[in-house]
């Protein structure tokens, strides 16, 4: 389960006074049938977006056409990545036109150990130092960076 923090107001707190943290949280349930290498497996989410989506050894370790838990990771990665970026580019006075992150994970001796992001950005009025300032904030703090025990590093580039 994962969980996000989001900051709301306490109605027993006067103007002014610190608010308290609620966690939010977000569930996907997985089912496995069978062995590892010839076994199946479904994943759904809460939301829908995964509906009994299938996955199985050869969409994770070859050539299969079903999902798999790293490309998951990748495109969350990706997801909230560009979103974190969208908040940090707003409180430097920025609106991005488009942001578009391509993350690649790499699974190696049973674990990730890379997390990649490439980053293609379109926005007005801002220079590459305050750019790549900004991308480099958001990979640090963004919530499935902190997340991961893994490297992270990113190329981003401004259009």
């Amino acid at each position: 389960m994962i969980k996000f923090y989001l900051e709301t107001p306490n109605p027993g707190k006067k103007k002014g006074q610190q608010k308290t943290k609620k966690a939010m949280k977000r569930k996907a349930t997985a089912v496995w049938k069978g062995t590892g290498k010839e076994g199946t497996g479904v994943l759904t989410t809460d939301s829908g977006v995964l509906s009994s989506t299938k996955y199985n050894y050869r969409s994770r370790f070859e050539d299969g056409k079903e999902t798999n838990p790293e490309e998951l990771i990748a495109a969350a990665h990706a997801g909230c990545y560009v979103m974190k970026l969208s908040f940090v580019l707003g409180e430097a006075g920025f609106t991005p036109d488009e942001l578009e992150a391509t993350c690649t994970v790499s699974l190696e001796g049973g674990s990730i150990k890379t997390s990649h992001l490439d980053l293609k950005a379109k926005i007005k009025g801002i220079d590459n130092d305050t750019f790549q300032e900004c991308a480099r904030k958001a990979k640090e703090t963004c919530p499935i960076s902190m997340s991961l025990n893994a490297s992270i590093s990113l190329n981003a580039t401004l259009a």
